[in-house]
């Protein structure tokens, strides 16, 4: 796996960490291994490493954030996504991007509970004035008016492939699928 795993822009001494754990028996994933079973390990078991890992912080005074996962109609025009970055508060004009149309926050709602404001890591419903459903596409964007998203008709991009289809050749004309952030091309 080292090998791979440099290949792929890891640095193996500081970001990996080996564990042996069993799927089928659940060994080394919620309590230590017994000495008896595995005689060789000292370490931690996987949920010990996994809380060990540090989140990085979300700025709540950032610039407003929030990709569009869906949206409907229900009075006004909803849409659903999560909060990136900055601080959303009902009332606040925003950007729908990358159609650049000015919108109102009417309503929040986090948790199906209304909310007068949500910050970085929620996920929320936010009722909007301005605009209509079916002016809407999964992949848009909320953001802040004095700092829009920026938008590109052109990106460089190393892309990995995760799985070919069944007797597929990745050659030129191979139709691909790309997802970024809740975008699928």
């Amino acid at each position: 796996m080292v090998p791979f795993l440099r290949s792929s822009g890891y640095n193996v001494k500081k970001d990996v960490q080996f564990l042996p754990i069993s799927g089928l028996l659940g060994s080394n994933t919620k309590r230590r291994l017994d000495k008896s079973i595995c005689p060789w390990w000292n370490g931690p078991c996987l949920f010990e490493v996994l809380d060990a890992v540090e989140i990085p912080p979300r700025d709540p005074k950032g610039p407003f954030r929030m990709p569009i996962i869906d949206k409907f109609k229900d009075m006004e025009t909803v849409v659903m996504g999560k909060v990136e970055s900055g601080t959303v508060h009902e009332g606040d004009s925003l950007l729908l991007m990358p159609s650049k149309a000015q919108v109102k926050v009417l309503a929040i709602y986090c948790d199906e509970d209304k909310a007068t404001r949500a910050g970085p890591g929620e996920n929320l419903l936010v009722k909007l004035s301005g605009i209509e459903e079916e002016d809407i596409l999964s992949g848009f964007g909320l953001c802040s008016v004095a700092k829009p998203i920026p938008t590109v008709t052109e990106f460089t991009a190393q892309l990995q492939i995760l799985e070919l289809l069944d007797n597929a050749i990745f050659t030129a004309g191979y139709k691909a699928v790309l997802h970024i952030h809740s975008v699928v091309e």
